[in-house]
């Protein structure tokens, strides 16, 4: 029986790229048949460090060969242990972050179930504010907090207590989402009661890489806290230096009630989550909120040795902010030379997106572009981005290598 036809019509990132893949070091993908495919999608963003870094490889295969622990739900292991007290001295002591670490479960949902959960938990409250264009995972609670309409419909159950608000740019920036949701609070009669907590994406990724300007996220912050609204920051793909910072929301200068982390956390692609929040939000009771697979003892050991390789200076964030600028620059220069087909490019750091006015251009484009060996995805409410994720480590000559790749993908798809 041939293996894909045992799989479920659900696969989707198959479909687009109709190869198997074999091996992977870097920023390359190697298939089967030998062709290496330069990868500027690196796992949704869970491989910011590129695939099979040497020295988080060694740092795993020691700890393997050694018969560390693998599995241990939140039992104390040395794993652990080492993770915590360098995540506590390389991100949270430089950032004066007052805050809990809490394991929900393996996946960026898990984290914003836990988040969510938690909020309710410590306002009793039941309303969350989510935004246009958002996407926090595909579970129950996250859908209701999702934007897209595909990915809600999939849920099969109503999905309330959550009320929509504009992002910012939301309809060419024509409205605020902020001043209406402080005018609404601010009427008794508006109908709407005190939210337990706002949830955002500095950066919307699956919603087609729109940045959210930093006074934007600095008068929402505002709001929340002169309302009592907690605030969730989602970094799930952001975070862990996808745009520069360790954390995405440092642009803004400010300190989140609650942040997400997942994706790159494990440095290696291993599911691993976080859910940080402020030390006086912790008023879980033991075992209240718990996952079996929420002690992924491999993962702590990449995670930690990313955190000791790549967070013990700024070097890696500088690098990466100057970066985005060169991204600016080519993919600005791709959209003025193609303006009658390309709306707008976006981003920050290392996460850009190139807008096309008829969205399935954008899919071929990808497709144009895996023909010439780079790896893309589409993003946005109709797949109309071209979404653009190269690993944090990849190269000077890569990244031009890619972009070239993407020029001529570009070209190839809309002439001239």
């Amino acid at each position: 029986m041939n293996a894909s036809s045992l799989e479920s019509e659900v696969r989707s990132y198959s479909r687009n790229w109709p190869v198997v893949f074999d091996r992977a070091r870097g920023s390359r993908l190697h298939d089967r048949d030998g062709r290496a495919h330069l990868d500027f999608f690196a796992g949704a963003g869970a491989l910011n460090y590129g695939h099979n870094h040497p020295v988080l490889k060694r740092a795993l295969l020691d700890y393997l060969e050694r018969d560390g622990v693998t599995h241990s739900l939140d039992m104390l292991t040395a794993a652990k242990e080492d993770f915590l007290t360098e995540f506590g001295a390389r991100v949270l002591a430089p950032r004066r972050l007052d805050y809990r670490v809490q394991f929900p479960g393996p996946t960026g949902t898990n984290s914003v179930e836990a988040a969510l959960k938690l909020a309710r938990k410590v306002t009793g409250r039941q309303t969350v504010v989510a935004f246009t264009g958002a996407f926090h995972g595909m579970s129950l609670g996250s859908l209701a907090v999702t934007g897209n309409a595909s990915k809600r419909a999939g849920a099969g159950v109503p999905l309330g207590h959550t009320w929509r608000l504009p992002y910012d740019g939301f309809a060419g920036g024509q409205v605020s989402g902020l001043k209406l949701l402080d005018s609404m609070l601010a009427d008794r009669s508006s109908g709407l009661d005190l939210p337990a907590a706002v949830i955002v994406e500095t950066v919307q990724g699956e919603g087609g890489v729109n940045p959210a300007g930093p006074a934007w996220l600095a008068d929402l912050a505002e709001l929340c806290d002169r309302r009592g609204i907690l605030l969730v920051v989602d970094d799930v793909q952001m975070g862990c230096g996808r745009t520069g910072p360790f954390f995405s929301f440092e642009v803004a200068g400010i300190t989140p009630d609650i942040v997400c982390l997942s994706k790159s956390l494990s440095g290696y692609g291993l599911p691993m989550a976080l859910t940080l929040f402020r030390t006086e939000l912790d008023v879980w009771q033991p075992g209240e909120h718990n996952g079996t697979f929420r002690g992924n003892n491999p993962a702590f050991v990449t995670a930690a040795a990313a955190l000791r390789e790549f967070w013990a200076d700024s070097a890696l964030e500088k690098q990466t902010e100057v970066r985005g600028a060169l991204f600016d620059e080519r993919l600005g220069e791709l959209a003025e030379r193609y303006a009658a087909h390309v709306s707008a490019h976006r981003g920050r750091g290392l996460a850009w997106g190139l807008a096309f006015r008829d969205a399935p251009v954008a899919r071929r484009v990808a497709d144009a572009a895996f023909a010439r060996g780079l790896l893309v995805e589409t993003s946005g409410s109709e797949d109309e981005v071209v979404k653009l994720l190269p690993p944090l480590t990849a190269g000077d000559d890569e990244l031009a290598e890619g972009l070239d790749l993407l020029g001529e993908a570009v070209a190839a798809t809309v002439g001239g």
